[in-house]
Protein backbone atom coordinates (compact mmCIF):
# COMPACT_ATOMS: atom_id res chain seq x y z
CA UNK A 1 0.00 0.00 0.00
CA UNK A 2 1.09 3.58 -0.96
CA UNK A 3 2.22 6.08 1.94
CA UNK A 4 -0.33 8.83 0.15
CA UNK A 5 -3.24 5.90 0.07
CA UNK A 6 -2.49 5.15 3.74
CA UNK A 7 -2.27 8.82 4.62
CA UNK A 8 -5.43 8.96 2.01
CA UNK A 9 -7.70 6.10 4.05
CA UNK A 10 -6.28 8.04 7.49
CA UNK A 11 -7.46 11.58 6.56
CA UNK A 12 -11.17 9.45 5.61
CA UNK A 13 -10.70 7.66 9.28
CA UNK A 14 -10.53 10.84 11.21
CA UNK A 15 -13.98 12.13 9.24
CA UNK A 16 -15.58 8.73 10.40
CA UNK A 17 -14.84 8.92 13.85
CA UNK A 18 -16.06 12.30 14.02
CA UNK A 19 -19.14 11.10 13.58
CA UNK A 20 -19.25 7.54 15.52
CA UNK A 21 -19.93 8.87 18.59
CA UNK A 22 -23.31 9.74 16.81
CA UNK A 23 -24.19 6.43 15.59
CA UNK A 24 -26.48 4.11 17.50
CA UNK A 25 -26.00 1.54 15.09
CA UNK A 26 -23.27 -1.69 14.96
CA UNK A 27 -20.96 -1.08 12.46
CA UNK A 28 -19.81 -4.41 10.53
CA UNK A 29 -22.19 -5.02 8.00
CA UNK A 30 -23.76 -8.46 8.96
CA UNK A 31 -25.55 -6.30 12.03
CA UNK A 32 -26.55 -3.73 10.23
CA UNK A 33 -28.15 -5.76 7.72
CA UNK A 34 -29.60 -7.29 10.66
CA UNK A 35 -30.90 -4.04 12.03
CA UNK A 36 -31.69 -2.85 8.49
CA UNK A 37 -34.28 -5.93 8.02
CA UNK A 38 -35.51 -4.78 11.66
CA UNK A 39 -36.61 -1.54 10.46
CA UNK A 40 -36.37 -1.74 6.23
CA UNK A 41 -38.15 -4.13 4.03
CA UNK A 42 -36.33 -6.44 2.89
CA UNK A 43 -33.47 -4.90 4.29
CA UNK A 44 -32.60 -2.12 1.57
CA UNK A 45 -34.25 0.11 0.26
CA UNK A 46 -33.97 -0.87 -3.65
CA UNK A 47 -34.01 -4.78 -4.87
CA UNK A 48 -30.50 -4.44 -7.18
CA UNK A 49 -28.99 -3.97 -3.16
CA UNK A 50 -30.18 -7.37 -2.02
CA UNK A 51 -27.61 -10.18 -2.77
CA UNK A 52 -29.68 -12.50 -0.95
CA UNK A 53 -30.74 -14.01 -4.62
CA UNK A 54 -27.46 -14.37 -6.05
CA UNK A 55 -25.49 -15.41 -2.68
CA UNK A 56 -24.42 -12.67 -0.39
CA UNK A 57 -26.00 -10.38 1.50
CA UNK A 58 -25.78 -6.56 1.06
CA UNK A 59 -22.50 -4.46 1.76
CA UNK A 60 -22.90 -1.97 3.75
CA UNK A 61 -20.34 1.43 2.76
CA UNK A 62 -18.66 3.53 5.78
CA UNK A 63 -16.95 5.96 2.94
CA UNK A 64 -15.71 6.69 0.15
CA UNK A 65 -13.36 8.84 -2.34
CA UNK A 66 -12.35 9.17 -5.73
CA UNK A 67 -13.19 5.78 -7.15
CA UNK A 68 -12.04 3.77 -3.65
CA UNK A 69 -15.22 2.92 -1.58
CA UNK A 70 -14.69 0.74 2.08
CA UNK A 71 -17.44 -0.97 3.51
CA UNK A 72 -18.49 -2.37 6.72
CA UNK A 73 -17.75 -5.52 6.30
CA UNK A 74 -14.06 -5.53 6.07
CA UNK A 75 -13.04 -2.14 7.37
CA UNK A 76 -9.48 -1.45 4.98
CA UNK A 77 -10.57 -3.13 2.21
CA UNK A 78 -11.58 -0.70 -0.51
CA UNK A 79 -13.89 -1.66 -3.48
CA UNK A 80 -14.74 0.27 -7.04
CA UNK A 81 -17.98 1.26 -7.52
CA UNK A 82 -19.97 4.11 -9.75
CA UNK A 83 -22.48 4.58 -7.35
CA UNK A 84 -24.02 2.08 -10.27
CA UNK A 85 -22.92 4.88 -12.80
CA UNK A 86 -24.17 8.19 -12.14
CA UNK A 87 -20.81 9.06 -10.39
CA UNK A 88 -18.57 10.63 -13.32
CA UNK A 89 -15.76 12.58 -11.12
CA UNK A 90 -15.84 9.66 -8.35
CA UNK A 91 -16.54 9.99 -4.94
CA UNK A 92 -16.17 13.40 -2.27
CA UNK A 93 -14.98 15.04 -5.41
CA UNK A 94 -13.27 18.65 -4.11
CA UNK A 95 -14.94 21.22 -6.91
CA UNK A 96 -18.21 18.98 -6.85
CA UNK A 97 -18.67 18.99 -3.18
CA UNK A 98 -18.03 22.94 -3.00
CA UNK A 99 -20.64 23.05 -5.42
CA UNK A 100 -23.39 21.29 -3.96
CA UNK A 101 -22.18 23.08 -0.69
CA UNK A 102 -22.67 26.87 -2.41
CA UNK A 103 -25.67 25.44 -3.88
CA UNK A 104 -27.82 23.56 -0.70
CA UNK A 105 -27.47 27.31 0.68
CA UNK A 106 -30.07 28.14 -2.03
CA UNK A 107 -32.23 25.13 -1.53
CA UNK A 108 -32.10 21.79 -3.33
CA UNK A 109 -35.28 20.56 -4.03
CA UNK A 110 -38.28 22.17 -5.18
CA UNK A 111 -40.68 20.09 -6.89
CA UNK A 112 -40.47 22.53 -9.86
CA UNK A 113 -38.90 24.01 -12.76
CA UNK A 114 -35.59 25.65 -12.19
CA UNK A 115 -32.86 27.38 -14.49
CA UNK A 116 -30.40 24.85 -13.84
CA UNK A 117 -32.51 22.18 -15.32
CA UNK A 118 -32.18 24.05 -18.66
CA UNK A 119 -28.50 24.64 -17.99
CA UNK A 120 -27.88 20.43 -17.83
CA UNK A 121 -30.54 19.99 -20.64
CA UNK A 122 -28.55 22.59 -23.01
CA UNK A 123 -25.43 20.85 -21.92
CA UNK A 124 -26.53 17.28 -22.48
CA UNK A 125 -28.03 17.92 -25.87
CA UNK A 126 -24.89 19.80 -27.06
CA UNK A 127 -22.71 16.79 -26.06
CA UNK A 128 -25.26 14.37 -27.57
CA UNK A 129 -25.60 15.02 -30.93
CA UNK A 130 -28.56 12.93 -31.35
CA UNK A 131 -30.35 14.41 -28.65
CA UNK A 132 -32.98 16.44 -29.45
CA UNK A 133 -34.72 16.75 -26.46
CA UNK A 134 -33.87 15.18 -22.67
CA UNK A 135 -36.07 14.35 -19.86
CA UNK A 136 -34.10 14.29 -16.58
CA UNK A 137 -35.38 11.79 -13.48
CA UNK A 138 -33.52 10.83 -10.03
CA UNK A 139 -33.66 7.36 -11.02
CA UNK A 140 -32.86 4.33 -13.43
CA UNK A 141 -36.74 3.22 -12.55
CA UNK A 142 -38.29 6.67 -13.64
CA UNK A 143 -35.97 6.46 -16.96
CA UNK A 144 -36.72 3.57 -17.69
CA UNK A 145 -40.63 4.09 -17.10
CA UNK A 146 -40.32 7.32 -19.18
CA UNK A 147 -38.84 5.32 -21.55
CA UNK A 148 -41.81 3.07 -21.94
CA UNK A 149 -44.66 5.64 -21.60
CA UNK A 150 -43.27 7.03 -24.80
CA UNK A 151 -42.68 3.93 -26.85
CA UNK A 152 -46.00 3.06 -26.20
CA UNK A 153 -47.59 6.45 -27.08
CA UNK A 154 -45.29 6.25 -30.61
CA UNK A 155 -45.81 2.94 -31.31
CA UNK A 156 -49.43 2.50 -30.01
CA UNK A 157 -48.51 -1.17 -28.40
CA UNK A 158 -49.14 -2.06 -24.86
CA UNK A 159 -46.76 -5.16 -24.51
CA UNK A 160 -43.12 -4.57 -23.08
CA UNK A 161 -40.29 -7.27 -23.48
CA UNK A 162 -37.75 -7.30 -20.63
CA UNK A 163 -34.99 -9.90 -19.85
CA UNK A 164 -36.02 -12.49 -17.17
CA UNK A 165 -33.41 -13.07 -14.84
CA UNK A 166 -33.08 -9.11 -14.98
CA UNK A 167 -33.40 -5.95 -13.06
CA UNK A 168 -35.00 -3.34 -15.24
CA UNK A 169 -36.39 -1.02 -12.53
CA UNK A 170 -38.54 -0.86 -9.70
CA UNK A 171 -42.26 -0.84 -10.69
CA UNK A 172 -44.41 -3.94 -10.96
CA UNK A 173 -44.44 -4.78 -14.62
CA UNK A 174 -40.41 -4.60 -14.82
CA UNK A 175 -39.98 -6.66 -11.51
CA UNK A 176 -41.59 -9.97 -12.98
CA UNK A 177 -38.72 -12.51 -13.32
CA UNK A 178 -36.16 -9.88 -11.92
CA UNK A 179 -34.11 -12.74 -9.92
CA UNK A 180 -32.55 -15.58 -11.73
CA UNK A 181 -34.34 -19.07 -12.13
CA UNK A 182 -31.73 -20.83 -10.10
CA UNK A 183 -31.77 -18.41 -7.10
CA UNK A 184 -35.21 -17.60 -6.39
CA UNK A 185 -36.18 -18.21 -2.71
CA UNK A 186 -40.31 -18.36 -1.98
CA UNK A 187 -41.37 -14.79 -2.71
CA UNK A 188 -38.05 -13.34 -3.22
CA UNK A 189 -36.85 -12.58 -0.08
CA UNK A 190 -35.46 -14.64 2.72
CA UNK A 191 -37.80 -15.30 6.12
CA UNK A 192 -35.79 -12.98 8.40
CA UNK A 193 -36.39 -9.70 6.28
CA UNK A 194 -40.14 -10.71 4.77
CA UNK A 195 -42.35 -7.73 5.99
CA UNK A 196 -44.89 -9.31 8.39
CA UNK A 197 -48.69 -10.75 7.17
CA UNK A 198 -51.03 -8.42 7.70
CA UNK A 199 -53.21 -11.53 8.85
Amino acid sequence: MSASRCKGESQLDARAMRCQGRCRVAQTSEKLYAEACRLIPGGVNSPVRSWRSVGGEPVFIRRARGAEVVDARRPGLSRFRGSWGPLILGHAHAARDRALVERAKAGTSFGAPTALELELARLLIEAVPSLEQVRLVSSGTEATMSALRLARAVTGRDTIVKFAGCYHGHADGLLVRAVPERSRSGAGQPPECRAPSPH
